[in-house]
């Protein structure tokens, strides 16, 4: 068969799920199974769907809403994002400008869909959430990552971001509470990348899918400190509201003078290509938005006890340091390298060999800023986190 891949297809690579090909191996191979920390997904673990929730999705199942919604997604869903994002963040939202995605990854291949021309470059934090990076590529643009200092708790570096703007640069995005670092990013850091988007005029994003998993530091919503310069902003239930599998995210405009027209425009287009996020879910989603929320005070405590559990024990072996997570549910530690692996890849899969442990090595959030990192979950509970680190431990006294 005369086949020809596309390049864009061919190189596109997800390192939080390629490193599962390896895992698999592992287990065929071994013949037991590996500990994943790999995967963002809290219900792989000890966490279940708030059951409000659950009942509310069978609930719209029951009452016939099995046909397709509107591309732009239900009223009831937007209207319920809107107020979540008022009572949650203090934002006021329209909600005749909210956009339903499946998940915050449509959104972000959304909006690579608008803004990407020939040699389009989207400033974006390093490390980041690879589908930006992977998006961005897929649709011939270039992610630029801008660095954030470890040192500082992953904060950006203000200084480089606007070393990196010129005159092909698509927008300004930020990930706010961070995937992969756990970062929380000041609200002067904030206003200052909005004044630098509005002094050169470019659209703002900022994905805030993890804004009520804060812990001691708390996050403030980017439109709080962006003034006057618009910002569209992604968020969605998969996360905080421990629906992942559901698939539904939201998109948000926020600007006074319709700045933002034509890319709400050009994402509603895809929108309609694709016809529409499953419909009962976004009822489900809605009922979540509009006060499902008294499982965090003790989804927030059960993380907290997991992130101090991890980050003390990652700092006490040999070769391994990390900063301090505050918020989500990730922790991307630091490998002293030292000639005995080639890479963090090279790393992570020795790792996976040796103690049938899984991470996702730092490179794939980003080449520079990710390099010599690995990036853990600590979903799991106490015991399994235990039980990986010592594994982990082990294996970095031999190595």
């Amino acid at each position: 068969m005369n086949v020809s891949i596309a390049p864009r297809a061919s190189d596109l690579k997800y390192a939080i799920r390629d490193i599962v090909v390896a895992a698999e191996r592992y287990e065929r191979e071994k013949g037991e199974r590996p500990l994943f920390l790999n995967i963002g997904d809290p219900l792989k673990y000890d966490w279940k769907t708030p059951e409000p929730m659950v009942r509310a999705f069978c609930d719209a199942l029951t009452q016939g809403v099995n046909g397709y919604a509107p591309s732009r997604g239900m009223p009831e869903l937007r209207e319920a994002a809107a107020e979540k994002e008022k009572r949650v963040n203090g934002i006021d939202i329209d909600p005749e400008r909210v956009l339903v995605t499946m998940g915050v990854s449509e959104a972000i291949q959304f909006l690579a869909g608008c803004l990407v021309n020939d040699g389009s470059e989207f400033l974006v934090p390093g490390p980041a959430y690879p589908p930006y990076l992977s998006y961005i590529q897929y649709f011939g643009g270039r992610a630029v990552t801008y660095r954030t200092v470890e040192e500082e708790g992953w904060s950006p570096d203000i200084d480089d971001l606007r070393s990196k703007v010129n005159e092909k640069t698509a927008c300004i995005i930020v990930i706010n509470p961070n995937n992969p670092t756990g970062a929380v990013y000041d609200h002067k850091v904030l206003a200052e990348i909005a004044s630098i988007a509005g002094e050169y005029g470019l659209p703002l994003v900022t994905d805030e899918i993890y804004d009520q998993l804060a812990f001691e530091k708390k996050q403030t919503a980017m439109v709080r400190a962006a003034g006057d310069v618009p910002v569209i902003g992604f968020n969605g239930v998969s996360k905080v509201y421990l629906a992942p599998g559901w698939r539904v995210g939201y998109v948000y405009f926020h600007d006074e003078d319709g700045e933002l027209d034509p890319i709400l425009d050009g994402m509603l287009r895809q929108a309609r290509i694709r016809i529409c996020t499953n419909a009962p879910s976004q009822l489900a989603a809605a009922a979540a938005l509009k006060g499902t929320d008294d499982h965090l005070p003790e989804m927030r405590r059960r993380l907290r006890e997991r992130r101090d559990l991890i980050w003390k024990r990652l700092n006490e072996i040999d070769s391994i340091s990390t900063a301090l997570p505050q918020a989500a549910f990730y922790i991307m530690p630091k490998v002293e390298l030292e000639g005995r692996w080639a890479n963090d890849y090279e790393f992570v899969l020795d790792v996976l060999d040796n103690t049938g442990v899984v991470f996702v090595p730092g490179s794939g959030f980003c080449p520079v800023y990710g390099a010599g990192h690995f990036r853990s979950v600590f979903l799991p509970p106490p015991e399994t986190i235990a039980e990986a680190m010592d594994r982990l431990e082990a294996f970095m006294s031999r190595a």
